[in-house]
């Protein structure tokens, strides 16, 4: 299951991203925001981040209109690697090397069509569970 949550500028790109999902066989859950009304990013990067540390969902997904503030706070919490990518190769070198659980974007930076390349880079690539990487993971960690 992925996890999904946007503010407003992030609402639009959301839909296509849960379409796109849904289309290859995901089971999506919306933590919101369900408008383009203004609304506060850290209430829905709270709830993703929430989910995916709990192991309620496998993996999550963040959007506001950079990606910025979304991944600031979801990593606060223990157990979220968030990484803000705007291109394939930093989603495939996260997953790799850090793991990471969420990936955070900018809708007002990433345009639609190269979005869906980083979801789908983000979620079909495994970690490499190399020593060095998971010794870097746990000191992270600490």
């Amino acid at each position: 299951m992925i996890a999904i949550g946007s503010d407003h500028g992030g609402f639009a790109l959301k839909a296509e991203i849960i379409e796109h999902l849904r289309k290859r066989g995901f089971e999506v859950k919306d933590f919101g925001t369900y408008s383009e009304a203004s609304c506060d990013y850290p209430v829905y990067a709270k709830a993703v981040a929430k989910a995916v540390a709990a192991g309620e969902c496998d993996k999550g997904i963040l959007i506001c209109g950079t990606g910025i503030g979304v991944s600031i706070t979801a990593n606060k919490f223990r157990g979220i690697r968030a990484a803000l990518c705007g291109d394939c190769f930093s989603a495939e070198a996260t997953r790799l090397h850090n793991d990471a659980n969420i990936l955070a974007m900018g809708a007002r930076v990433t345009g639609p069509g190269l979005a869906l390349k980083i979801v789908d880079t983000f979620l079909d690539t495994p970690f490499s569970g190399d020593e060095r990487h998971i010794r870097r993971i746990s000191m992270i960690e600490e």
